[in-house]
This record gives structure tokens, C-alpha cells and sequence, in this order.
């Protein structure tokens, strides 16, 4: 049986046990994470005694509940001992049945009986680093291999949010609007104050060129934005950070990429050669919103609560 709890009726120390134990753990799923990402505006589907649980993100417009994706949060979805695809195909049926849905997104290890639409992810598990590099493309190993005058002018150093926020406020692409740049950064903001955001910097001749911001937690490593000065594309700063925090840490983390549906990005990624780890997602076009509202039947269920 599925029940749905607002955010106050959550039990996270039980949520967080399921989270943890389940076949489908995904760092994007945790409380710390999904509170920032999401503003705590969101709430959980639960089967039985938080056998599986679905966390349910949303945004409130003009009174109605809306479920949407939060800014950086790639994959959601259910998690539970074992992944199971009735208890999924129950959790898609009761969110369709409950929920008026802009984009949700499900996690890689959940199956269904039905064919939903995909994205793409990049995932490298853990293993020796040797194993890793040497699975690296040609191209992405000559990348690497600087130029030795350009070795002798370059570093790699940790920097804190003023200083990042400040490199990637003139490099950021992709959020056109200035409330999405504002929020972005809110976000990368709480998440470094939580000490769960790191800014790596790449310097060359003492200025910053590249910058990598890596979300981490005991099992996973995720990159949750390459930030770039084009001025200095030939010297492969963003190849050189994520290569040194997946040397770091990938004989115990796992390395996300984050997938992207730009296919210069997605190029770019491919050359570390991870595993394509494609995830379901349910999305509705403003169109199908309306025609949901128009329809008397949806009206009470979508209605704020």
C-alpha cells in the first residue's frame, strides 16, 4: 500500500535506512540534498513500513501543486531493497493517478513494464585508477599530457564560493534567465556552507581558467558543473581536474558525470569512458498541463493542499 506524506509526516531516519540500503542508491536522493535542491518543497511516497520509498519534488503555481525537477538534481525516483518492477509500475501509476507532473525524473536501476522515455547518464564505478585511465580515449590521454612549459605555469587548488562564484558568473552558460543564474548560485552557496559542494581551480600563470564543482558524500563523487575560460581551451584544464579527483578518489567513490543532452558535452564526457547508465523520465509539455486542468475530474486532485 502507498501512502503520501507531506514534509513534516516524513520519518527521515527511516527514509534515509531505505535510501541507503537500497539496490538504487543515488546521492541526488538524500535529505541534505533534495532540501537545498528543492527549497524542502517536497514530499514522499511511501509502500508499507518504508519498504520503498519515491521522493516527490514540486513548485506551487498560482495555488496548484506542480511536480518539477529541482536545478541540479538529475535523478529521483524508487528506492528500495530490491528493485522491483510491479511496486515501480504501482509508484508511476499512483504519482500519474495524484499528481499534476511537468518532468519527473526516475533512477537508473528502476524498471518498469512499460517503455518510458530515456536521458542519458555517464557513470564510472569504483576501481584501481590504472584500470580507469587506461580505458581513457587517445584523445583524452593526449589531453592530459600538457605541454611541459605549460606543467611548470599550472596548479590545481581547492577554492572557496566567493572565489568560484566569481569565475563562474562570467563563464556560465545555459540559464539565461537572471532568476535561475541567482538561484544557481543560491544553491552551490548552501551546498559549500554544508560542506558538501567542493570548487576545484585550475590555474594557469596564476589565473583561474577552469573550474569543477563536485558534489561528494562517502559514495559518490558528482560533477555538478565544468565552468571554462575559452580563451584557454588548448591547455585541457577541465580534462586535468575531473582526471585528479577521479584519481583521488575513484578506488571508493563512484564518479557521476551527470549525463547532458549537448552533444559537444557529451563528447567530451565519453572521452573518460564511463558506463552509459540511461534513466527513465516522465515529462509533460505546458499543453498537456492545461488539458489536465480543463478536465473536471482532475480539478480537486491537483488543487493545493
Amino acid at each position: 500500500m502507498i501512502k503520501r506524506l507531506p514534509y513534516h509526516e516524513i520519518d527521515f531516519g527511516k527514509y534515509t535506512q531505505c535510501l541507503e540500503n537500497s539496490q538504487q542508491r543515488k546521492y541526488s536522493a538524500t535529505k541534505d540534498f533534495l532540501d537545498i535542491t528543492s527549497n524542502k518543497q517536497w514530499e514522499l511516497l511511501v509502500y508499507n513500513n518504508y519498504e520503498a520509498v519515491m521522493p516527490v519534488p514540486f513548485v506551487v503555481k498560482f495555488g496548484l501543486k506542480i511536480v518539477h525537477n529541482p536545478m541540479l538534481c538529475q535523478q529521483l525516483g524508487i528506492f528500495s531493497l530490491k528493485d522491483s518492477v510491479e511496486i515501480n509500475t504501482e509508484f508511476l501509476s499512483y504519482l500519474q493517478r495524484n499528481y499534476l507532473i511537468k518532468i519527473y525524473p526516475f533512477n537508473d536501476s528502476n524498471h518498469f513494464n512499460s517503455d518510458l522515455k530515456k536521458k542519458k547518464n555517464y557513470i564510472i564505478y569504483p576501481d584501481s585508477y590504472e584500470n580507469v585511465y587506461s580505458k581513457y580515449s587517445p584523445k583524452r590521454k593526449r589531453k592530459l599530457r600538457s605541454e611541459e612549459e605549460i606543467l611548470k605555469d599550472s596548479e590545481i587548488k581547492i577554492i572557496d564560493f566567493e572565489d568560484a562564484k566569481q569565475f563562474i558568473q562570467s563563464h556560465l552558460l545555459g540559464a539565461d534567465k537572471e532568476g535561475d543564474r541567482i538561484r544557481f548560485m543560491k544553491i552551490f552557496e548552501e551546498f559549500w556552507l554544508s560542506e558538501l559542494v567542493f570548487f576545484y581551480a585550475y590555474y594557469y600563470q596564476n589565473k583561474i581558467t577552469n573550474v569543477i564543482a563536485v558534489y561528494s558524500d562517502e559514495k559518490t563523487n558528482a560533477l555538478l558543473g565544468t565552468f571554462n575560460d575559452k580563451n584557454y581551451v588548448k591547455i585541457s584544464g577541465a580534462s586535468i581536474l575531473i582526471d585528479d579527483t577521479i584519481k583521488q578518489n575513484i578506488e571508493r567513490k563512484i564518479f557521476d558525470f551527470e549525463g547532458s543532452e549537448l552533444p559537444n558535452v557529451e563528447e567530451f564526457f565519453r572521452g573518460f569512458r564511463p558506463e552509459l547508465k540511461p534513466f527513465p523520465v516522465i515529462e509533460y509539455s505546458n499543453k498537456d498541463l492545461l488539458l489536465q486542468l480543463l478536465t473536471p475530474k482532475y480539478h480537486f486532485r491537483f488543487w493545493y493542499k
